[in-house]
């Protein structure tokens, strides 16, 4: 897999506000754009989700896929990979939060994803830098709205 991108943001809200918004996959149809369906498949030891089915839609990129979450035990942390997709082989990525003295948290988002159609390199990263740059947005809209 290629580098990830890494991008980070910060939002008025301590770490475990910011976590319990990542980790509420029933809700993102109600503030992610893209995604049309969430379906939390399992869960771990924790009650975190351990597996979760996403259908996207974001205007000419589909997908559905299943997600696989590893969860940090100090909650400042969550990755995943992918088990399975229609036009991805390949995503990893992670969350990972970081508090700071006047009581918000540096979201820091990486992502990497790899694709089964072919797409030349610059396209594959501008388009990975849109997902993160959005989904940082949309989770800073959500936590402090």
């Amino acid at each position: 897999m290629a580098d990830k991108t890494k991008m980070s943001i910060t939002v008025a809200a301590p770490p475990d506000r910011v976590m319990d918004v990542i980790a509420d996959y029933d809700a993102y149809p109600e503030w992610v754009a893209a995604a049309k369906s969430v379906e939390v498949l399992s869960t771990g030891p924790r009650g975190r989700a351990k597996q979760v089915r996403f259908v996207l839609d974001a205007g000419m990129v589909k997908d559905t896929y299943v997600l696989e979450f590893d969860w940090a035990a100090d909650g400042r942390s969550v990755t995943w990979e992918l088990l399975s997709g229609e036009i991805q082989k390949a995503q990893s990525g992670s969350y990972s939060l970081e508090p700071t003295p006047d009581g918000s948290t540096v979201v820091t988002y990486e992502l990497t994803v790899d694709l089964n159609i072919p797409m030349i390199g610059l396209f594959k990263r501008k388009a990975e830098k849109a997902i993160t740059d959005t989904a940082l947005k949309e989770l800073k809209k959500r936590v402090e709205g």
